[in-house]
């Protein structure tokens, strides 16, 4: 039967994917719940997103089911949700799943009346009751008969679960602040945690969490705590032989569903790929380790190889399925690579990459093994190049040009599907770990890739008044941003000033600062709303914090205000710091390493901290010289600012008064450096920079 919903009229992937369904799908909207109220039905709500392997059994086996769908049309009004088009909505229902059965994830099934008030929350449903789990022949009529016949109780409940939603966002705070011993209290749980194995901080699955990892690093720095490093070097080492890192293609594929971070869920989220690069990046400044640059660069490659748009942004993900198996595009047999490969090159891949004849790969539902091998290395190559008795640069030379054949011949396959939304809040994290290589390697490639996906974003993601929007798709921007969007985005800003200098990306991101306290900002108790004060109007607007598969909004804006107060010199952002600390203080004391991103911001308040100014003549070899020395140190709580010798643009002056007064010493590059609020002479020196920069 060839049936369209109301989707077919949507921009979202995801949507897109149900437009056929038998389901009389609606977009969220209030034509939906007029007609829930009108009818006297209440809502099924199913939000997921288009690279979600259990939203897409759910869909096949349910959605698509006419059997299934006849009951749902007769019973709700049924809306579809994408949650990276709406994490507002998906994080207030998200919130009401777990409370109500102790977890949640996606699809995400939600039942509430009309007035948006939910009485029941699930995740995946099957089409029949199996193995404990209802399924959607038994709990449609179920609901349907609760709604009938026990109206009151369900608009009770309904109504209870709304006021604890509402509680839960006007939390005080109570008036105590965090210090240092925070930090190390996250630390030593991190450490509790912590797989010394095989890395990562739980047994399985494992998500890679990459801002616990910078928060490492940045704990190591603080304390000299050598744990702290090892921790992180473990756990890159590992996730970078693993098969949770694609060996052939590149990029990280979304978590492991084993211990030892062989076997991937195959999907690729942008996010990931940002965060990793960046976690890699820093690694690589701390260590020297080449291995971590080397990653950092693989990253980016399969970034601006496959999930580059012709504007120059960056697309949201791709899926873990293609010919309706998961990570059916990634794995190999036996046979495939010996007809592939000559035989001395087939023998060395088999190998080095764990090859098996009856094959390593077991689906994550089944456990069953196809016969298909997912390519890891499962140690270093200077220790696989000594198994086999070779040179690492020969060993490395040759599997180079085994990868190259293998991904030539991969690349004719059917691709999985590619979500090709373009979000600011993923591309500002994009942004910015581009921005952050391109200054420790010296790559200007990385801060033009960067400097393009910023200034489409300022185009054609940021409106006339000044604020951003949060989706573009097919020629259409669309729904007002969030708290990430703002805070995501600025974060990469100031990452790509540092790289470049433009001083106009310094002005978006003090106005888009000043933006979002405006209509962010929770006046009577500080943080920031999830959503605008402007916005649609939710049963509660909520405030996160929790550090989850990405930071938090709060988390990110608490780091961009106290780096954009060491910048400007404009107090009132510290203040706001200072607030946003207080209350979330009560929230990160009781489990801190939650909070990582969080713990990075407020690291980098409690000190000590860098303010550099560099002076001198754009271009020349004095002045890169003294921006080479202040990039390869790792001082992850610095800023730098670039004053020309020459005629300076008088917008710098406006945003950071200070440097007026800073000048070349005998018309030499000079390096103006402050600790904590108290500066040293300036120096044209690059010996005593890099001295200055690590005492």
């Amino acid at each position: 039967m060839n049936h369209e919903n109301r989707l077919a009229r949507e921009q979202s992937p995801y949507l897109l994917q149900h437009k056929n369904n038998p389901v009389d799908w609606y977009p969220w909207g209030e034509e939906a719940f007029e007609k829930a109220r009108r009818e006297d039905k209440p809502v099924f709500l199913s939000i997921g997103y288009s690279t979600c392997h259990w939203c897409h059994v759910m869909a096949h086996e349910s959605f698509e089911d006419e059997e299934v769908a006849r009951l749902m049309n007769d019973a709700f009004v049924s809306i579809k949700v994408d949650r990276e088009e709406r994490p507002d909505i998906d994080g207030l229902y998200m919130t009401v799943c777990q409370m109500m059965t102790g977890q949640g994830g996606w699809p995400l099934t939600v039942i509430m009346t009309p007035e948006k008030e939910p009485f029941y929350a699930t995740t995946y449903v099957p089409k029949t009751s199996r193995h404990g789990r209802i399924g959607m022949m038994d709990l449609v009529p179920r609901i349907e008969e609760v709604w009938r016949r026990q109206r009151e109780d369900v608009l009770n409940s309904a109504q209870h679960v709304t006021d604890l939603l509402r509680q839960a966002a006007g939390v005080r705070a109570d008036g105590a602040t965090l210090t240092a011993d925070t930090l190390q209290a996250a630390f030593r749980e991190l450490e509790g945690r912590f797989d010394p194995h095989y890395g990562g901080f739980a047994t399985a699955p494992k998500f890679p969490t990459p801002h616990n990892l910078l928060f490492l690093l940045r704990y190591w720095k603080r304390t000299g705590d050598e744990k702290a490093r090892r921790m992180v070097q473990t756990t890159l080492d590992h996730m970078r032989w693993g098969g949770i890192f694609d060996q052939i293609g590149f990029g990280f594929h979304r978590y492991s569903t084993d211990a030892r971070w062989i076997l991937p869920h195959f999907e690729k989220m942008l996010y990931d790929q940002a965060l990793l690069a960046m976690a890699y990046t820093e690694a690589y400044q701390v260590t020297g380790n080449p291995l971590y640059a080397e990653t950092a660069r693989e990253v980016f490659t399969y970034v601006l190889r496959d999930m580059t748009s012709p504007e120059g942004a960056f697309y949201s993900a791709e899926d873990a399925d293609s010919e309706g198996r998961e990570g059916k595009f990634y794995v190999w047999t036996y046979d495939e690579l010996r007809q592939v490969l000559d035989p001395e090159d087939a023998n060395l891949v088999i190998q080095t990459y764990n090859v098996r004849q009856d094959g390593n790969f077991e689906e994550e539902a089944t456990r069953q093994k196809t016969g298909e091998n997912i390519l890891y290395l499962g140690r270093s190559f200077q220790e696989v190049a000594a198994d086999l008795g070779m040179d690492e640069a020969n060993l490395r030379k040759r599997l180079e040009v085994a990868r190259r054949k293998l991904f030539a011949v991969r690349e004719q396959r059917p691709r999985p599907g590619k979500d090709d939304k373009i979000l600011t809040d993923w591309n500002g994290l994009m942004i910015a770990a581009l921005a952050k290589a391109a200054q420790v390697f010296d790559e200007p490639a990385y801060s033009r890739a960067a400097a393009h996906a910023a200034d489409f974003i300022l185009k054609d993601l940021h409106v006339a008044e000044g604020r951003l929007l949060h989706r573009y798709r097919q020629g259409e921007a669309g729904i007002q941003a969030n708290v990430d969007d703002y805070a995501f985005f600025i974060w990469g800003l100031l990452e790509l000033y540092e790289a470049t200098f433009r001083i106009d990306l310094l002005e978006k991101a003090v106005a888009l600062t000043d933006m979002l306290i405006k209509h962010f900002w929770d006046d009577e108790n500080g943080g920031f709303f999830f959503s605008p004060d402007d916005g649609e109007q939710l049963i509660a607007r909520q405030k996160e914090l929790y550090d989850g598969a990405t930071p938090s909004g709060n988390s990110v804006a608490l780091l961009n205000l106290v780096r954009l107060s060491r910048i400007t010199g404009n107090t009132e952002y510290e203040q706001k710091a200072d607030r946003l600390i207080r209350w979330a203080a009560a929230q990160v004391r009781h489990s801190p390493s939650v909070f990582t991103a969080f713990l990075m911001g407020l690291e980098f308040a409690l000190g000590p901290s860098r303010e550099v100014v560099i002076v001198g003549h754009p271009g020349y070899e004095d002045t890169d010289a003294l921006l080479r020395t202040v990039r390869s140190v790792y001082i992850p709580n610095k800023v730098v600012l670039f004053r020309p010798a020459e005629s300076p643009p008088a917008e710098l002056f406006r945003l950071a008064p200070f440097v007026e007064a800073q000048h070349p010493i005998d018309g030499k590059a000079t390096a103006y450096i402050c600790r904590d609020y108290v500066c040293r002479n300036p120096t044209t020196s690059v010996a005593e920079t890099t001295a200055l920069l690590q005492a």
